[in-house]
């Protein structure tokens, strides 16, 4: 398992549709990918978690991945909502 605490930056700035885009690079991977903020704990491969989670800009998050790609997700979720 890996997590690792983030910040988002404003996504809707980098991405047309953020929150489907998010969930095609969720999906990408065969790890579990959770989304924690304020104890609320998403499925990132979940499109109406995501939108009920709705990642803003400035929102601290933890990126939880646990699989045999976990240290891949991670990276590509973090790089995904901090815009690198």
């Amino acid at each position: 398992m890996n997590k690792k605490n983030i910040v988002v930056s404003d996504v809707s700035k980098e991405h047309d549709n953020p929150i489907a885009e998010l969930v095609q690079v969720a999906c990408q991977f065969d790890s579990n990918i959770t989304l924690e903020s304020d104890n609320r704990k998403i499925n990132a491969k979940s499109i109406m978690g995501i939108m009920a989670f709705n990642p803003t800009e400035g929102m601290s998050i933890d990126i939880v991945t646990d699989g045999a790609d976990e240290k891949e997700a991670l990276s590509a979720i973090e790089k995904f909502l901090v815009c690198q």
